[in-house]
């Protein structure tokens, strides 16, 4: 290995480029993993994660079976299934079939047995609490941000409860109903003893206002955070505009808290499919770019799900320093696509972006979306090393791993406001 002060050759790269990122923890930005206190909310071991929405879509590609047929089964019956259609009767090649085959290896499982008996057996000899210490250090990821959601009941109830938390497991605030449903949002509220209505008045705006204060206070999260659909425009003569820069927007700006987007999604194209029935769609960038151009007291988190939105993404965050890209959300986490837009991030620019996330809903995915992603973070660094060394830079190893904290977590903690050092 290279020493930290001394000049890096060709030779030498590949390995201290790999060591580097293999070793640094990372900080993951973006879950929907929510702690043990939590209950059957916090979501773990093998049938979850056989059932994940991305295996149930691939299993009516590789099956006979009908979504009627399938809904109707128990989880673990519904699991079977696509252990059956997708591991022992096809061979599993895609990212998500992959990435149970990489958990299970890691916790020393066998992915070639014709059943879960085993791996049910391994999770039933197991506590949660044992289980997500032993995820985390497997994923060497020092700290994760869930997703909460005030509007959903059943974990309003957690936090009505104070339910503990680890302070590792970082909260962001979730905003879809006030942005995608206000019929069901202003409901929340005015239930919630909060005078709202259907219409934007100004009572309605400052009481919209106040219930996030009030969350906010009991959640202390390090953003907001809101999934738009690939139609989002900004602005425009919507209700969701007007929210935006009347309650969302002051809201940022009064507790100084960055506002994360992530847009690009099409509900339901499927509906037969469930959580499975989403798919993709190209989002317009002009809109961020609108946002950040008018809004410059606020820290904007973007990420974009349709592969040909990337290149536009990074160009609107040369213009704007109050843009930080982050992840490769969805169906980009891919390593080819990771690949591809990691180079691209590197080559505009440099290391001030946020290279991923996992978007894990099961506790496991940690395991194989970080150690998957990290491969592909390895090759486009390297990549990019590379070009540097020929053109006669004298790269160092110090360098290197300053690079790499910086992507895994320095970026992340500076534009929320965390400390230097972290929970681990």
């Amino acid at each position: 290995m290279t020493q930290m002060g001394e000049v890096m050759t060709a030779a030498t790269l590949q390995q201290n480029v790999d060591e580097a990122v293999q070793r640094t923890p990372v900080i993951d930005i973006h879950t929907h993993l929510l702690p043990a206190s939590f209950g059957d909310l916090c979501l773990w071991g093998i049938d979850e994660l056989v059932n994940y929405h991305y295996l149930v879509a691939e299993l009516f590609r590789s099956s006979s079976a009908t979504p009627q047929q399938f809904w109707a089964l128990t989880k673990s019956q519904q699991a079977d299934m696509i252990w059956d259609a997708l591991f022992v009767k096809n061979t599993p090649l895609s990212e998500a079939t992959a990435g149970v085959v990489a958990v299970m290896t890691r916790l020393g499982l066998d992915p070639a047995q014709p059943n879960l008996r085993q791996a049910r057996e391994y999770f039933a000899s197991v506590t949660v609490e044992q289980y997500i210490d032993q995820v985390l250090k497997l994923a060497h990821v020092s700290e994760i941000v869930m997703t909460n959601d005030p509007f959903n009941p059943a974990e309003r109830a957690m936090w009505e409860q104070n339910k503990p938390c680890p302070e590792n497991f970082h909260r962001a605030l979730r905003m879809d109903p006030v942005l995608n449903d206000w019929d069901t949002a202003h409901a929340v509220m005015a239930a919630a003893g909060f005078k709202t209505s259907a219409d934007l008045t100004p009572q309605t705006i400052t009481e919209a206002r106040r219930f996030l204060d009030l969350w906010i206070a009991r959640m202390r999260p390090v953003y907001l955070a809101v999934s738009m659909p690939f139609t989002f425009a900004y602005p425009d003569d919507s209700l969701r505009t007007s929210l935006i820069q009347k309650v969302v927007l002051p809201t940022c700006l009064q507790h100084n808290i960055p506002f994360a987007l992530m847009i690009g999604v099409s509900r339901q194209v499927n509906p037969a499919l469930k959580d499975a029935g989403d798919s993709v769609g190209f989002a317009d960038t002009a809109s961020v770019e609108r946002l950040c151009s008018e809004n410059p007291g606020v820290r904007f988190l973007v990420t974009l799900l349709a592969r040909e939105n990337q290149h536009a993404l990074c160009v609107a965050a040369r213009k704007f320093n109050n843009l930080m890209p982050f992840g490769c959300w969805w169906f980009l986490n891919n390593p080819s696509i990771i690949d591809e837009i990691t180079s691209e991030r590197l080559e505009l620019l440099g290391a001030t972006t946020i290279p991923q996330h996992s978007d894990a809903r099961i506790l496991d995915q940690l395991i194989y979306k970080w150690q998957h992603s990290r491969r592909a973070i390895s090759r486009a660094l390297y990549e990019s090393y590379s070009r540097l060394i020929v053109d006669g830079y004298p790269l160092t190893r110090k360098q290197i791993d300053r690079d790499v904290q910086r992507m895994f977590s320095g970026n992340f903690r500076k534009w929320v406001g965390l400390p230097e050092t972290g929970a681990h």
